[in-house]
């Protein structure tokens, strides 16, 4: 199915629901507190538009949408959505839980390269080449982040002959792609790009929508407005599209060669509890921060209160205005609190006749209340995210040298999160490299590649110690429950076949070696009877 011809809404209406969502998620993920505030409406402002929470003097007023029900008064009444009170400065903090969640995920799955294995030699050199120098571990290690954070994300692979002899693979967010699904499998997708239009008006937007299906790639540039796509227009016209314009052919297609998507759809976890009855989103992934949007923002109020206490338990002095020094006409006038004597003062004694009039002002910082609070709804989070609190330095008094067992124990609700995500990651990965693997032989032939589906291996999460692996290898050589080989592979995971074969032959034969006699530290003599 090639492009659209003609204007449609974009994005499409089966979609808004779903961009909506993501937005949410976007913004707690960036971490970003004008980002937060904009979403949940305190901050949102057009001069242009009369629902602005702006008054005519540039300060917040009380937002209808307070009192009302549904989403949007949900919304608006949470922590990130209450208007900053007439006359104060904002002082809302945010702590970057989100961001922390969606890099600990990818650091679980790709903090150490799966490895992928094909049986023909040159192209697993080529494989392993590419994993390096061209980024393939790069590019997962972002993908597993961003699908973390918006419930998913597109791998896709690319290539530019002024950019690379060989293709690449990229990551691609969610929130710009519009899928299709064929069962619960991607059939196509389209992603879009807004293009920067210097010169055009303000309402006019520019662009670029690629859509992905298997054995070709289509590219079109549109010109419409925020809601509409708008007719099309040549890719020439843009220089964010233009070099394209040379390479599609009469349907503004670039032929893959391969008869499969360029592209796959990984989702964080599934299913996605809100998109459980919508067509348009059921095959879509989770992210971490579903259900625990409220907890987040319950969370910045809480920090945004402790740091409130601080500030507001200063010591301060109240005085009355006969104990401000005047600067002058005009000039006002100020009171010195680092004066020690103060001489020649008129001022009216207290109604019981007792004291100055200098009162001291110190609130309480309430430490001990502030921290619980804060520590129960970062562990709520945490829960209800998929991880243990280990994983992210919550000790909870455990020792800090702990064994591989141990550490297993602590973090088993992580390492099952792990175990669910790579589930998902697997087959995707071994699709889109055996795909690449294709798109290269045929953009470089003398490589000698052959495509294949690779195997994808992931490391242990937690590495058993030496001392654990050893205990492990000599309970089982007393139970006659393991060879000289398996004990070797056991010691040394890292090693290939040919280094683990030589060292059984050197420790069978040391096991097998006999003594030389003349290096036993002296002259054997002769058993009585026996001639010299």
């Amino acid at each position: 199915m090639p492009l659209p011809e003609q204007s449609i809404p974009w994005p499409p209406k089966a979609m808004l629901g779903v961009l909506d969502k993501l937005r949410t998620w976007d913004a707690w993920y960036s971490g970003d507190p004008e980002a937060l505030a904009a979403m949940y409406g305190s901050l949102t402002y057009n001069p242009r538009d009369p629902s602005s929470p702006f008054d005519r003097y540039g300060l917040l007023i009380n937002r209808p949408s307070q009192y009302r029900g549904g989403m949007v008064g949900r919304f608006a009444r949470m922590f990130w959505g209450t208007p900053t009170p007439l006359g104060e400065r904002p002082h809302k903090l945010h702590i970057p839980v989100a961001g922390d969640l969606a890099a600990t995920s990818a650091d679980l799955l790709f903090g150490e390269m799966p490895k992928l294995s094909v049986e023909h030699t040159q192209t697993q050199d080529l494989l392993e080449q590419m994993v390096v120098d061209d980024g393939v571990h790069a590019a997962l290690l972002e993908g597993a982040e961003l699908a973390a954070a918006l419930g998913g994300v597109y791998v896709r692979i690319a290539w530019d002959r002024q950019v690379s002899d060989r293709p690449w693979l990229c990551a691609a967010h969610a929130d710009a792609a519009i899928p299709e699904w064929r069962w619960n499998r991607l059939s196509a997708v389209t992603f879009w790009e807004v293009l920067a239009t210097p010169g055009t008006s303000q309402t006019t937007v520019l662009r670029h929508l690629e859509r992905h299906e298997p054995g070709a790639i289509f590219h079109g540039l549109y010109e419409g407005t925020a809601d509409q796509l708008g007719r099309p227009v040549p890719l020439a016209e843009h220089a964010g599209t233009a070099a394209l314009a040379g390479i599609v052919d009469e349907y503004s297609a670039v032929p893959t060669g391969v008869d499969k998507l360029t592209v796959v759809y990984v989702p964080n976890m599934r299913p996605n509890r809100s998109w459980r009855a919508d067509p348009a989103a059921t095959n879509l992934g989770r992210s971490d921060y579903a259900a625990v949007e409220g907890a987040m923002d319950a969370l910045d109020e809480t920090w945004t209160s402790w740091m409130r206490d601080i500030r507001l338990g200063k010591a301060r002095l109240i005085v009355p205005d006969l104990y401000l020094q005047n600067l002058g006409s005009g000039k006002g006038a100020y009171f010195d609190a680092e004066q020690e004597v103060f001489t020649g003062l008129s001022m009216l004694p207290k109604p019981d006749g007792a004291g100055n009039m200098i009162t001291e002002n110190q609130f309480k910082i309430r430490v001990a209340e502030h921290s619980t609070t804060a520590k129960e709804l970062l562990s709520v989070i945490i829960r209800d995210a998929g991880y243990s609190a280990v994983t992210f330095g919550e000790l909870t008094g455990a020792s800090n040298v702990a064994t591989a067992t141990e550490v297993n124990a602590r973090e088993r609700k992580t390492l099952t999160t792990r175990s669910r995500k790579i589930g998902y990651w697997r087959p995707q990965l071994a699709d889109i490299v055996e795909t690449l693997l294709a798109i290269t032989a045929n953009m470089a032939p003398e490589l000698g590649v052959q495509p294949a589906r690779p195997d994808v291996e992931w490391p242990d999460a937690v590495a058993p110690s030496q001392a654990d692996t050893a205990a492990a290898i000599q309970l089982l050589h007393a139970a006659e429950a393991i060879s000289r080989r398996t004990s070797v592979q056991m010691a040394h995971p890292d090693w290939d076949d040919t280094r683990i074969d030589e060292e059984v032959r050197l420790i069978v034969a040391e096991l097998l070696a006999v003594p030389d006699p003349t290096q036993l530290g002296g002259v054997l003599e002769p058993h009585p009877g026996v001639p010299a």
